[in-house]
Order: C-alpha cells, then sequence, then structure tokens
C-alpha cells in the first residue's frame, strides 16, 4: 500500500509567551515553532510542528524552514507510509537538525495512522491506560520570586513543581529552600540545572539539596562532559535524568553501557522523532530505566504528539507537557485537552487529533513545496 506525498508546507508558527521563561541557558519571550504540513495524493493530510533551540539542539526558526524545504523537496513522490525510509532520507541529507525532522516524521505519523484508521497511540503499540499528568515549571529568578511562582503552581493544583536552576550551586540550594518552604513538604519538586553546574559543584549541589525531598535532577553538567555523569550519578543523593545528553537512540544507548543516570527525559526534538524515540522506549524498557516526556515552548500540536507517544511504554512515568499553556494564543483545533490538577486528555480520534486552521496558517509566514 502506498500514500504519496504530493505537496508539503512550512509555516512560522510564532506567538509570545504570557511571561518570560528564564533558565540556566537563556531567557525566552516567544515561541519561534515550525510547522509542517504534508499533503498526499490520497486525501490524507498530516500535520507536525517542532520548537527549535539553539543551545540545546543547534536550531532556530530560520534554519528550521531552510533545512525543511530541502527535506520537502527530497519527499514528494515519496510514500508516506515508509517512516522509517523518511527517516533514513532526511538523516542522508544533514546531520543532526533533530528539531525539524521530527516536525516531518510527527506529520508523517499523522497521516500513517489516519490511514490506519487508530489514534496514533494506538498505531505506535500504545494503550490509553494510565493518566497523563504534568508539572509546570518555575523560571529561574531570585528566590522570592521562584517562591512566588511555586505558590502559585501549588494553588492551581498541579501534582509536581519542577524548577530551573543551574545559576550558582550555593545560590541554588536558598532557591530550593524558599520554595520547600513556601510551599511545605507535600508537593514533590523536580529540578534542571541546564547543564548549569561543574561536576564538583553538581556533586556538592545535589547533596546539599537532599534536606528538601528532590523527586529527580535533570541534566546537573555540560551535556559533552558526560563520562563524567556516572560519577555524579554515584555521589548524588537524588536521582540523575539525562536531557540534552541524551539526544537520539545513539545517545541512549552509550548512556546505558555507561550507567550514566537513572531517568532519560526523551523529547521528540530531540531524537529526531516518533521513529527513534520509540527506540529509545525500548532501549529505556529492557534495561529498567524509567522515562520522562518533556517538550521545549510547543504548541498544543506537538504537545498532543508528545502524549500519544507517552503512552507507548510503561516505563514513562513522568510527563513534563506545561509549556503549551505559556503562550498568549492557542492556535490548535482538536489535540490534547488540559483538565484540572494538571490532567492531560488524549483525543480518542484516529491520527493525530490536531489540526491548525486556514485561518491561522494564512497568518504566518510559508514555503510551499510541490
Amino acid at each position: 500500500m502506498s500514500v504519496t506525498i504530493q505537496q508539503i508546507e512550512l509555516y512560522k508558527l510564532s506567538i509570545p509567551l504570557i511571561e518570560p521563561f528564564i533558565t540556566s541557558l537563556g531567557t525566552d519571550y516567544d515561541a519561534e515553532n515550525v510547522l509542517v504540513r504534508i499533503r498526499t495524493k490520497e486525501g490524507i493530510t498530516g500535520f507536525g510542528e517542532c520548537s527549535p533551540y539553539m543551545p540545546i539542539n543547534g536550531e532556530s526558526q530560520d534554519t528550521c524552514m531552510v533545512v525543511g524545504e530541502l527535506f520537502a523537496r527530497a519527499l514528494i513522490g515519496h510514500n508516506a507510509l515508509d517512516i522509517e525510509g523518511a527517516v533514513k532520507l532526511m538523516d542522508s541529507i544533514i546531520y543532526a537538525n533533530g528539531s525539524i525532522k521530527s516536525a516531518f516524521d510527527i506529520a508523517l505519523y499523522d497521516i500513517a495512522s489516519q490511514h490506519a484508521g487508530l489514534p496514533l497511540y494506538q498505531f505506535i503499540g500504545g494503550k490509553n491506560d494510565k493518566t497523563i499528568i504534568t508539572d509546570y515549571t518555575v523560571s529561574l529568578a531570585e528566590p522570592d520570586v521562584m517562591a512566588a511562582q511555586a505558590v502559585r503552581i501549588l494553588a492551581e493544583g498541579y501534582p509536581a513543581i519542577k524548577v530551573k536552576l543551574g545559576k550558582d550551586g550555593k545560590k541554588d540550594v536558598i532557591r530550593i529552600k524558599a520554595i520547600r518552604e513556601a510551599v511545605g513538604p507535600e508537593i514533590p519538586l523536580r529540578i534542571d540545572a541546564n547543564q548549569g553546574w561543574g561536576v564538583e559543584e553538581a556533586i556538592e549541589t545535589l547533596k546539599a539539596l537532599s534536606a528538601f525531598d528532590i523527586q529527580h535532577c535533570e541534566e546537573p553538567i555540560a551535556r559533552w562532559n558526560y563520562l563524567s555523569l556516572p560519577r555524579v550519578k554515584k555521589e548524588s543523593p537524588i536521582p540523575i535524568m539525562a536531557d540534552e545528553c541524551c539526544g537520539d537512540d545513539h545517545d541512549a544507548e552509550r548512556l546505558i553501557a555507561l550507567d550514566a543516570c537513572d531517568y532519560f527525559n526523551i523529547k521528540l526534538g530531540k531524537s529526531g522523532g516518533i521513529f527513534k524515540a520509540l527506540k529509545m522506549a525500548r532501549m529505556a524498557e529492557a534495561a529498567g530505566l524509567h522515562l520522562q516526556v518533556g517538550a521545549m515552548i510547543e504548541s498544543r500540536l506537538a504537545m498532543t504528539a508528545f502524549a500519544h507517544f507517552a503512552l507507548s511504554s510503561p516505563n514513562i512515568v513522568h510527563f513534563d507537557f506545561d509549556t503549551a499553556l505559556m503562550l498568549r494564543e492557542d492556535p490548535v483545533t482538536g489535540g490534547i485537552v488540559y483538565k484540572a490538577n494538571g490532567v492531560v486528555e488524549v483525543p480518542e480520534v484516529v491520527g493525530l487529533g490536531a489540526t491548525i486552521s486556514e485561518e491561522w496558517l494564512g497568518k504566518w509566514e510559508k514555503v510551499v513545496v510541490a
């Protein structure tokens, strides 16, 4: 069976954030994403989206548009159901660039699952048998400001608070102390240093933070220094989650061999999409590692793909899907629904189940390849 790609459109999806989002890597004021729409001769249309971030995946909205056009020209006439072939083709055209590859990958999975008459999660072998509940993130700031953010998140009913750290380990301890005192002892705290600490600083800081009941720590040291991550894991009283150093399945294989972490944080924008992320999940299952599915600053469209993927493995136990709630506008029709207390409801319709209307698409700069 063949479903032939006839036309591909790329759009600059740009939406301001409600307030600046601050990490140790920088400050974001807008979601500057790329939307991919793939049309087939058979009338099936698939949507995909990515949120490139230069400090993490080395891509920007502009580079994604340029590279995406190269992919589009190569994929015209390709069988949209041959996702593995499309992934190999994109990899042969350019190294890395996982963000824009993920947008194409998601759109292809949307088409393939529609063609199969199945919800995306079911098409990839998943079951809608668990409740997805997102945490909510406190941006990096002064301790009193972060504590106030945490109190607001607690009041909104989220079951866990994620805290951005990585700017001076000693001050990070003060930040967490202020937050824990403000929110009390019950709600779980998760921390993300975004590569901000040195090795010795990380070990010292993690030991100091153990008094505050921290659930896990994402990426404590520089991604390139992954050979030191096993030592950090061994000496840390807090479980370690690999994020930036765990991009695709090759990275996952290496980290497992090194016994470098307790968790992976899988992001489709790092893995290059669902195809490679599924390989990572199977590796984690075999190694007995639990997983988080995370996000950059995608809209609900890509976030819906993340939620479908999150149903693909019982080892996926944490969900970081809050950033779509940080956008000033929501251009998405259908898709996941954010319920009370952080609960995320996945659509029970065929395919991805999320689209963007022509009215919204008409507002954005685009490239069409046919």
